[in-house]
């Protein structure tokens, strides 16, 4: 089965036809879709969707773009809602260091606190890391979590061994269908392919054949081939392998993806 990892169904971006777009990922043989929230304003909507679509799990978190319109007290509510629910994991969580009016204090409280809710609860995290992998790192490093997934993984080879280290797998996606993309395509034909999970990012990172467009969970057989191709191997294994990738980063999924 594949297993869509990081796919952002609740977003409005999909307010007009989500009936379709599962139904077209669920025909596309895509059978497992993780939902990640970006704000507590948005549980409620991830968790409707997981609640309409069997074929779709939730993660809760603040993602690091949206700390600035979050408050502290908002962590207590992020605690609730683990407490209260069934996620897969904790996420969207990490840091951002591309916008260039982020406040990195402010990303890193809410990082920080995160991680210590999912040492709490032994959840693992879905991690954003863009142009910030060594903190992200340095604070994995201080606050042991259960591992999970480096969402969208743009690193070095180097920076991917230390999180395959601390129990990690890698997301590769859209970015990786680009021919211009030589530094992760490299690291997607060369990482072990336990450390390999697929992931759309929908509705955004789009694959090249969309030429910019809306990204949907169904381009993720695509995206595979992409994979096999790069690894020199054929769809059916590329399948197996994220597969049996993601279940042991987000353990919550075996049974799920074992129905």
């Amino acid at each position: 089965m594949l297993i869509d990892t990081h796919c952002h169904l609740d977003a409005s971006e999909f307010a007009a036809d989500r009936d379709a777009a599962v139904a077209a990922a669920l025909q596309a043989g895509v059978g497992c879709m993780v939902v990640p929230s970006v704000a507590v304003d948005a549980f409620l909507g991830a968790k409707t969707v997981v609640a309409r679509y069997p074929a779709c799990v939730a993660a809760y978190g603040i993602h690091p773009l949206y700390v600035s319109q979050s408050q502290p007290e908002d962590v207590a509510s992020v605690r609730q809602w683990l407490a209260c629910e069934q996620p897969v994991a904790v996420g969207e969580i990490g840091l951002d260091g591309y916008v260039p009016d982020a406040d990195p204090a402010r990303q890193e409280f809410f990082f920080v606190e995160q991680l210590k809710l999912a040492r709490e609860f032994d959840l693992p995290v879905i991690l954003h890391v863009r142009r910030a992998i060594d903190t992200v790192l340095k604070h994995l490093r201080r606050i042991r979590v259960r591992g999970g997934i480096a969402h969208a993984f743009n690193g070095s080879r180097q920076q991917a061994d230390e999180f395959i280290k601390l129990g990690f797998a890698l997301g590769f996606g859209g970015a990786m269908t680009y021919s211009g993309s030589t530094r992760i395509r490299a690291l997607a034909a060369s990482l072990p392919a336990e450390s390999i999970v697929l992931e759309t990012d929908a509705p955004d990172i789009p694959p090249a054949w969309l030429n910019g467009g809306r990204n949907t969970p169904d381009q993720l057989p695509r995206m595979a081939d992409v994979l096999a191709e790069l690894r020199a191997t054929d769809r059916a294994t590329i399948i197996a392998q994220s597969h049996a990738a993601a279940c042991r980063a987000l353990p919550a999924l075996a049974n799920f993806a074992s129905q």
